[in-house]
């Protein structure tokens, strides 16, 4: 009931079901109307529209099977399918092949390839890459993932593995297995030194070419079977791999059908029997043989025999054949050429002969050497043995032919199987194996028109197989059930067992084969009819056909197959005639012999080697205890291949298998074409069906409870939620499927039947539908009601203007009337007030005339009273001075001679009192106070008689000044009065006059009317003319400005273009630079893993030769190849002993490893160093290009450079000479003191000693100073070639200074205009007269005279604007060099002022020489001059200096002779050392200089391994980054190297560098994996790479120095070379900081990126097959975004709290947001079910997330956001609408960063994950691919997540003092001391 319930459900209108029919297999078709229970047919309606009615099977009454969902097409795994049937399989491979391009598709536990006739990029380095690590069901269907799956099973359950790859011919099975051994070459590697994964590479070539041919359905197919084990050690590297081979078919080299061929090997060696070597082997074109012209295609299209002749001998070469063994090969190979064109003629009807000298014969014996007798001999005779004699039987011609035949048959199969015993020879090695992975390639089930004993072996193995597959999908499918707790039914499968009875039991047809066989008489015919005999009445599977006795049929597997029984028997026995054989091991080829060597003698192909003591007993190989060769040779072909068949599966069975089924989409080689019959076929034939077959018994579809809650929570109302998922997907699942055995409930899973997932899909689909058609209904009424609305305020709007219009019309109808009476008014009011207007102007200019003639009158009155009053007021005025004058004058002398009588009386009566002596008495009294009283008035008046008389000057010289103005102003009256009087007679005169100019004004008003007339007619034909000129020049000007505007369009393109072509040029040469920088870094990289793998190797070395040694210890060999030329050994004195004996045991061993790797090493030193020598090689270049043109002054700089550096040998030899005289002083006196003259603590000896020390002290000083003085001459230098180099003008600046003078470049403007100009149209051509034309000519000429002079004003003004710049900043900078010169000078002591001065002088010369020489080339012959002569005062100065020098010199050998003669005399004994104590003593006085810290440490030799140890091998980075300033390792390393330098000792500088470098890279290497680590050392090595660059003494780096931190500079040795060494470090400690994030990102990403549902509810669950994917569901232990974040912050901060460079921060993010990226678009690009468009939603909120990270910690200008745009777009492809063809040109524009296989790859995988959601088009596919064709991009698919950026460290200068920098006691470096 429930059955038809559900059946009624489905099989309604519009359902879609899969008909039979006889061209596609299955067509699809609609239900046109519901069906009703108990219906003998169907309506039903095809895709083309046609109606057709399909009739039932009355007998069973199935109906047709159900068509799956849309959204389960194109499925991944084919289990995944809801209905498991046929046509859904074969539906599902065509929509992925067809129209998805995918090749790959699972099938439960079997991989189904497709071969697509077309190389795919799905196979490079990259996809390995992405799928190494992976779980299988995470990632799209690959032969990478089996393989990947079989490795991760054989690591984790320690279980050899097998991989059986099948099919048929041309169904792409070689290629599926080599794919598989390249898988495994690539992500395990190769454990020994012979680099075994790629001799197993290498076979495959070899393999190919004596095994694989062209046949009619493959151009390469494979003609024998092989079972290949790859050996793994127990890391699960490769260290070997053995081949065994199965029915090679050699019937193909005698014998090959049309359209097919040989064995390539031999068109290999035809094609290349031009080349010199293979000349003696007498080979020609192919179709010259019998045995490679018999198919008649002796080409393959796309294919060169001789290059893969090539491929073939190198493959040769890699495996250990060498190269006279390969002759040989060929050799024999050309022998069976030769041996098939050997013609066999008809002596009589019984026998047959060779012509005598046949050539073809000839080679063969020269080629084989063998006798021409007796090889002619024995191929036409047989030799017969009887119980009493033997006797020659000649051989007919075709018996002959055949003889010939098997025995060429017979030397190839020896050949092949001793080149596959020399492969794996080859692929076998001495290490021991711990499990092994086998591909088994082998043939197909297969059917023919005609099948013979091969198809017959074949068939039978693809039973086997078969029947070993069905039992391992059974047991798979119990394993699971058995683990889900779930009731196990015993499931009916078919079982092949029967047919393998049939065959290989007793009695079977092998057996009877056999048995035939060694009948004497036994034939064909006889054996047929004893297998009908036996088996035609007992065995169902075996069958006779009607219209033959010669046949037999069995029913396979697969199908039923007709075998013909002719040759049975000859295959089977594979005869060959033993007298051939002993001739040829008769012969004297060396290889022939080997080949025909007895079986005891010889070495199996698949036999164990000794040595190879690892393999273990599941490695099956054939037995070799048999007594003899011949029971061995005895064997038919039938019974080996039985055992060794057997035995492969005892293998197989013994391994974990994964199958891959390789079909052929079509029979004629079409990329991309699906045949649905062929198809078909294979499917059957390979058991693909059957194992939906037992799935679909089963429960096939299997979700878990999370999945299940997910993807059908629609169906669930809110009250059926409960919190135990489990219990509500039961109780849901109760309500929705009523019949219990529909499901199953396990403990993780829920099992449903076939079929139950569509119908749950169909109640999810329609219960959306519902709800979508509520949502659509209310949308619906909510948009009429919005229109309704919208409509009713529009007719209300329209109302409301229209009234509104209507009461406007009468507003303005009312204004109108108004208006017009107001401007008739108006018009009125004006023309009165125009007439009044009009009179009273007439009225007042009446006035106004009248009135000015009164008011000139009147003020000609006033203007003569006024002159008047004037007059007498400076009359009246001169009259009245002159009499107070007078006046005063009398006053004055009378007051005079009035005063001078008193005064004259006053002085009588002072005599008289003055004589009489008491009244002198009285007034002595108070004298002195009156005396003073008049002296003031004395003075007073004297003041007051001076001013007075000033006044008095002053008066007199005004008056003085007023009477000769007063006179001249007389003068001037009557001269005024006279020019009156004649005046008045002029007035008369003019009067006369201008009666008479009043008659001729009237005439000449008449001829004026007359030349007015004239004029206005002339007028008026001017301005017509001026009118037309106008136009014309109006005319020209437009002109003029549109070839204006022309040229200012061609030179803005012009200069745009300019612009473009050096961005692009800027943009090349920095990719040039990255690509550079990148191959260095990869070349370091390449570097540093050879160097581990070499420390590796020495590891286990030492570990296999000192296995009884515990307690041995290891060195690691870290020494870089870039610091082998200049460090010293620093290794560890305990250690020397452990190296030592690491190599005695080296020698022992097999130095070939040792030889390949150095030759590696030195290869990467060579490629290297010709990269620097190339780059060095190119500045070189520049800088000589540069110094051609200074050459001159390079002569006059050459000189003086000759003359200072004879100065500073000289200096140098002196002071050696110096230094020597010191020591054999300081030797004597302790010679002296050791004789007790000069006791140690006598005063004359402190003397001396402090004289001497002096003496030292400022030897030193002046050896300082002349490698100061060195220093800075080479820096001059160097600074000379930097300015050189910064000033290099550009390329147009150099054409430019090219042109002379102004002329020549204004002839180059005028010729960049006209030939801008080319594309004007002729002007000529305008008029007849080309009047215009020299107009414009004329117009142009004028404008480029003034655009010249515009030009040239503006170059000048540009020119004296830019010198006036340059003198004033140069002004500033010889200012603040001036200034700091003197604070220099001034801390220096008074002997180095001297040269301080005069280096400073010799500097700035050279620095004006060359502005001199940039500025003005001309003026620089004046300024040499000027140069030399100052020149000459500094050398004057530099031989004052030498004088200076001269007197120390004679001082010191004073002293010496001093010290001498004391010396003497002690030894004399006539003084005592109480004597000298009362001596006077004079101490030399010798400047010192003083002694503070310097920002050094001084430690001694033996400390410094300490130092390391306690610095950096023994140090916490947690610690030191919490507590201690950043850098500090850093710091102190080189405050150590400064002492170093400070004391010139070069053995301590090297030792301490190479200490440094060797021990970080050791405590990398044991702590490599540790972020903090690696973090803490790339900041500290930047620092210290810093800090040699800061302290060089180099002006580039001291730019931001303090005066402090440059007298801290180095001063003894220039460590460039190692800064290169340290930057190398760094830039490998770089890359392994990106591999630490990589490795813990990695893990992270895919989850946070892709699974993880950040946005809950946006992403929907499909249905998945048996492979689920691991994490479809987000659980509590995933990864989520916020984790990955986290861990990004987590690095963030702890590089900030390293300290390190904040642009290195900046490269490291922006390297972890490509890692990001691009591994989350290859995951996406290899993931069908991420390609969503809510899965695009939910990227892009991710990365924003990512943007978001980025602007909090101000990161956003750091080029990571860039690295995500592939990302982005990606996630912007899934979202957009992909339609229409604007859709894809939209597309095209908006993903511009990701290249068109990526694009199209996307769009191929897009999956709707519900059903409203659309797939694309092919067709719109297409359009994209015809529109993205012409770009230019790399076919790669997937981005390099390998790939890291080239890292640069941009100089970051500390501004800490050395000097205040403290060691903590917590480092324990208290053997340290401050300098």
């Amino acid at each position: 009931m429930n059955m038809n319930r559900e059946l009624e459900y489905m099989f309604v209108e519009s359902a879609r079901v899969w008909i039979p029919d006889a061209e596609e297999e299955w067509k699809s078709a609609e239900l046109v109307k519901d069906y009703k229970n108990g219906e003998a047919s169907l309506q039903l309606m095809l895709e083309d529209g046609k109606v057709i009615e399909h009739k039932l099977d009355p007998k069973t009454k199935n109906l047709p099977y159900l068509r799956n969902p849309d959204i389960l097409v194109g499925e991944n795994d084919l289990t995944a399918l809801s209905y498991l049937h046929e046509p859904a399989v074969l539906h599902n491979l065509k929509v992925r092949f067809i129209d998805s391009k995918l090749i790959y598709t699972y099938c439960g536990i079997v991989l189904v390839a497709i071969n697509p006739y077309e190389n795919l990029p799905i196979y490079g380095t990259d996809i390995i890459n992405a799928y190494s690590g992976q779980n299988m069901g995470d990632m799209d269907p690959h032969i990478f993932a089996v393989a990947e799956e079989a490795y991760k099973q054989m690591a984790r359950d320690e279980r050899n593995q097998s991989i059986i790859v099948s099919g048929e011919s041309g169904a792409g099975k070689t290629v599926s297995a080599k794919y598989a051994m390249r898988y495994f070459a690539t992500v395990s590697g190769s454990a020994s030194e012979a680099n075994v994964e790629e001799k197993v590479l290498a076979s495959n070539p070899i393999m190919e070419a004596i095994g694989n041919a062209k046949t009619t359905r493959n151009d390469n197919s494979s003609r024998f079977g092989k079972y290949i084990e790859i050996g793994f050690d127990n890391r699960y590297r490769i260290i070997g791999a053995n081949m065994r081979t199965y029915l090679l078919e050699k019937s193909r080299v005698v014998f090959q059908a049309d359209e097919e061929r040989n064995y390539h090997v031999f068109y290999q060696l035809c094609a290349s029997a031009h080349l010199p070597e293979f000349k003696n082997l007498r080979l020609s074109s192919a179709n010259d043989f019998l045995y490679t012209r018999q198919g008649r295609s002796p080409v393959i299209e796309g294919v060169d025999d001789s290059k893969e002749l090539c491929t073939t001998r190198h493959a040769f070469t890699l495996l250990g054949i060498n190269e006279s063994y390969q002759m040989g090969l060929f050799q024999v190979l050309a022998a069976i050429l030769h041996l098939g064109n050997v013609e066999i003629k008809d002596r009589d009807a019984d026998s047959s002969l060779i012509a005598p000298n046949n050539r073809h014969l000839t080679a063969f014996c020269e080629l084989v050497g063998v006798t021409y007798q007796d090889m002619s001999q024995w191929l036409c005779h047989r030799k017969l043995k009887t119980a009493n004699e033997t006797y020659v039987k000649p051989l007919p011609r075709l018996q002959a032919t055949n003889a010939r035949d098997a025995l060429s048959k017979h030397i190839y199969a020896k050949l092949f199987s001793w080149i596959v015993e020399h492969v794996n020879k080859a692929l076998v090695t001495n290490v021991k194996q711990h499990s092994f992975i086998g591909v088994l390639d082998i043939y197909g089930f297969e059917t023919f028109e005609i099948n013979s004993f091969e198809q017959f072996c074949i068939n039978y193995a693809n039973e086997k197989l078969q029947q070993q597959f069905n039992m391992h999908v059974f047991k798979l499918e119990q394993e699971e059930y058995m683990r889900e707790q779930i009731p196990w039914t015993l499931i009916d499968f078919y079982d092949n067992q029967p047919c393998i009875n049939l065959i290989e039991a007793k009695m079977g047809i092998l057996d009877l084969l056999d048995e035939e066989c060694k009948m004497p008489k036994g034939s064909d015919d006889s054996w047929a009819q004893k297998l009908y005999n036996t088996h035609l009445k007992t065995c169902s599977l075996f069958e006779k056909p009607r219209m033959s006795n010669r046949a037999f049929i069995i029913q396979h597997f697969a199908d039923k197959v007709e075998y013909q029984c002719e040759g049975f028997l000859e295959k089977n026995k594979d005869t060959v005639n033993a007298e051939q054989i002993n001739v040829l091991k008769a012969s004297k080829f060396d290889l022939l012999m080997e080949l025909f060597r007895d079986e005891e003698k010889a070495t199996s192909p698949t036999g164990q080697t000794p040595g190879t003591g690892g393999r273990t007993r599941l490695s099956i190989k054939p037995d070799k205890g048999r007594d003899s060769s011949s029971k061995e040779h005895k064997k038919t072909v039938g019974c080996q291949f039985r055992n060794s068949l057997q035995m492969l599966m005892e293998t197989l069975n013994a391994t974990t298998p994964h199958y891959v089924r390789c079909i052929k989409p079509n029979d004629f080689k079409l990329a991309f074409s699906f045949d649905p019959k062929r198809a078909v076929q294979q499917l059957r034939a390979c058991g693909v069906l059957e194992t939906i077959r037992i799935s679909a018994a089963g429960f096939p579809s299997r979700w878990t409870y999370q999945e299940f809650f997910s993807r059908y929570r629609v169906l669930m109302k809110q009250k059926d939620v409960l919190a135990d998922k489990k219990l509500t997907c039961r109780n849901v699942l109760e309500k929705l499927v009523e019949d219990q055995d529909k499901y199953q409930f396990g403990k993780t899973k829920i099992f449903f039947r076939a079929g139950q997932v569509a119908y749950l899909e169909k109640l999810r689909a329609d219960k959306l539908r519902a709800a979508c058609i509520r949502i659509q209904k209310t949308i619906r009424c909510w948009l009429a009601r919005k229109k309704y609305l919208r409509m009713r305020n529009a007719a209300i709007t329209i109302q409301r203007f229209t009234r509104g219009y209507q009461a406007r019309c009468l507003a303005k109808f009312m204004r109108r009337t108004q208006a017009a009476t107001i401007i008739q008014k108006y018009q009125r009011m004006c023309m009165e007030r125009k007439r009044y207007r009009q009179k009273q102007a007439a009225a007042l200019a009446m006035q106004t005339i009248l009135r000015a003639y009164m008011a000139r009158q009147k003020y000609q009155a006033l203007l003569r009273e006024h002159k008047a009053v004037i007059i007498q007021k400076f009359i009246r005025g001169w009259l009245a001075r002159c009499w107070y004058k007078r006046c005063l004058e009398a006053i004055v002398y009378l007051q005079c001679c009035i005063r001078r009588m008193r005064a004259k009386r006053e002085l009588k009566k002072l005599k008289i009192e003055a004589r009489s002596v008491e009244h002198f008495k009285k007034l002595n009294k108070g004298m002195e106070n009156k005396i003073m009283q008049l002296q003031r008035k004395i003075d007073e008046q004297h003041k007051d008689n001076r001013l007075v008389s000033e006044k008095l000057v002053s008066l007199e010289n005004s008056y003085s000044a007023e009477s000769e103005r007063m006179r001249s102003e007389l003068n001037r009256l009557r001269g005024a009065e006279e020019d009156a009087k004649n005046k008045t007679n002029q007035v008369l005169s003019l009067r006369e006059e201008l009666e008479r100019l009043k008659k001729e004004l009237s005439a000449t008003q008449q001829e004026k009317k007359t030349i007015e007339e004239w004029a206005q007619t002339y007028r008026q034909e001017m301005e017509k003319m001026v009118s037309e000129l106008k136009d014309q020049n109006g005319t020209l000007k437009k002109e003029k400005d549109d070839l204006n505007r022309l040229i200012q369009e061609q030179s803005q393109q012009m200069t745009e273009k300019m612009a473009r072509a050096i961005v692009l040029e800027t943009q090349q040469l920095e990719t040039d630079l990255n690509e550079e920088r990148s191959r260095y870094q990869n070349l370091l990289t390449e570097h540093r893993r050879l160097e581990e793998k070499y420390d590796d190797l020495k590891e286990e070395m030492a570990l296999s030769s000192n296995v009884s040694k515990p307690g041995h210890r290891r060195t690691d060999s870290t020494h870089s190849s870039n610091e082998s030329e200049y460090t010293y050994n620093s290794e560890y004195t305990d250690l020397e002993d452990g190296s030592r004996a690491r190599e005695d045991v080296t020698r022992g061993m097999d130095t070939s490893l040792t030889l390949k790797l150095q030759k590696r090493v030195t290869e990467l030193e060579q490629e290297k160093q010709s990269l620097r020598n190339e780059l060095e090689n190119k500045e070189d270049q520049f800088q000589r290009a540069r110094a051609r043109d200074d050459a001159e002054f390079k002569k006059a700089r050459g000189a003086e450079l000759e003359y200072e550096s004879l100065k500073r040998q000289e200096l140098e030899s002196e002071n050696k000479k110096l230094k020597h005289d010191l020591a054999a002083m300081r030797k004597s006196l302790l010679g002296d003191a050791v004789t007790g003259a000069g006791a140690p603590g006598s005063p004359a000896y402190k003397v001396l000693l402090d004289q001497l020390n002096a003496s030292c002290e400022e030897l030193e000083v002046r050896k300082e100073e002349v490698l100061i003085l060195r220093s800075q001459l080479v820096s001059q230098k160097e600074a000379m070639h930097h300015k050189e180099t910064m000033t290099e003008p550009s390329v147009f600046a150099e054409d430019v200074s090219k042109l002379k003078d102004a002329g020549e470049i204004k002839q180059a403007y005028i010729s960049l205009k006209d030939t801008n100009r080319s594309a004007a149209p002729d002007l000529h051509k305008l008029n007849e007269d080309g009047e215009l034309w020299l107009v414009n000519q004329g117009l142009k000429e004028t404008i480029r005279l003034l655009e010249h002079q515009l030009q040239s004003q503006r170059r000048t003004y540009d020119n004296e604007v830019e010198s006036l710049r340059g003198e004033l900043q140069n002004v500033k900078e010889e200012n603040n060099r001036q200034q700091q010169l003197l604070a220099q000078n001034l801390q220096l002591p008074p002997e180095a002022r001297i040269e301080a001065s005069l280096q400073h002088e010799i500097t700035r010369l050279t620095n004006e020489n060359l502005e001199l020489m940039a500025d003005d080339p001309t003026a620089s012959q004046e300024a040499r001059v000027n140069i030399l002569r100052r020149m000459v005062d500094l050398m004057e100065q530099l031989e004052k200096q030498d004088r200076t020098i001269r007197k120390l010199k004679k001082q010191l050998k004073v002293y010496s002779k001093r010290i001498g003669e004391m010396g003497a005399v002690q030894t004399e004994g006539q003084t005592s050392p109480g004597q000298m104590v009362d001596e006077p003593i004079h101490p030399v006085n010798i400047a010192r200089r003083e002694k503070d810290f310097q920002g050094m440490l001084e430690y001694k030799k033996e400390d410094e391994m300490k130092l390391v140890k306690n610095l950096i091998l023994e140090l916490k980075p947690r610690g030191v980054a919490v507590n201690l300033i950043p850098g500090l390792p850093a710091y102190i390393l080189f405050m150590c190297l400064r002492h170093a330098d400070y004391l010139n000792d070069d053995q301590k500088v090297r030792t301490l560098l190479t200490s440094t470098i060797n021990s970080i890279k050791k405590i990398l290497k044991k702590r490599g994996e540790d972020f903090e680590t690696v973090s803490f050392w790339l900041s500290n090595t930047c620092r210290f790479l810093h800090c040699l660059k800061q302290y060089s003494g180099d002006e580039t780096f001291a730019k931001l120095n303090t005066p402090r931190q440059n007298e801290h500079c180095l001063t003894n040795f220039d460590l460039a070379e190692y800064r290169q060494v340290i930057s190398d470090l760094a830039i490998q400690i770089y890359q392994q900081l990106i591999k630490c994030i990589e490795g813990t990102l990695h893990a992270m990403i895919v989850y946070g990126m892709l699974e993880h549902e950040t946005i809950q509810g946006v992403s929907g669950v499909k249905p998945t097959g048996l492979r689920k994917r691991t994490a479809s569901i987000a659980e509590e232990d995933t990864y989520t975004l916020e984790s990955m974040l986290r861990q990004l912050s987590a690095f963030h901060s702890t590089m900030c709290q390293h300290g390190t460079d904040p642009e290195l921060i900046k490269q490291v993010v922006k390297q972890e947001f490509y890692i990001i990226g691009a591994v989350t678009l290859n995951n996406l690009l290899l993931r069908k079910d991420m390609c969503s468009w809510s899965k695009g939603m939910q990227i892009r909120y991710n990365v924003s997330q990512l943007e978001e990270w980025l602007r909090d910690k101000g990161l956003m200008n750091c080029g990571a956001k860039e690295t995500l745009e592939p990302l982005i777009q990606a996630a912007q492809l899934l979202q957009v609408k992909k339609k229409t063809d604007e859709d894809a040109e939209a597309i095209c524009s908006m993903c511009h960063a990701l290249t068109t296989s990526q694009i199209v790859r996307i769009l191929n995988l897009y999956t709707p994950v519900n059903e409203f959601e659309e797939r694309v088009s092919i067709a719109f596919i297409r359009t994209i691919q015809t529109r993205l064709r012409d770009r230019s991009e790399s076919p790669q698919l997937l981005m390099d997540t390998k790939m890291i950026y080239p890292v640069t460290f941009p100089f970051n200068p500390s501004s800490l003092a050395l000097e205040t920098i403290q060691i903590p006691s917590s480092l324990n470096l208290g053997f340290l001391t401050r300098v």
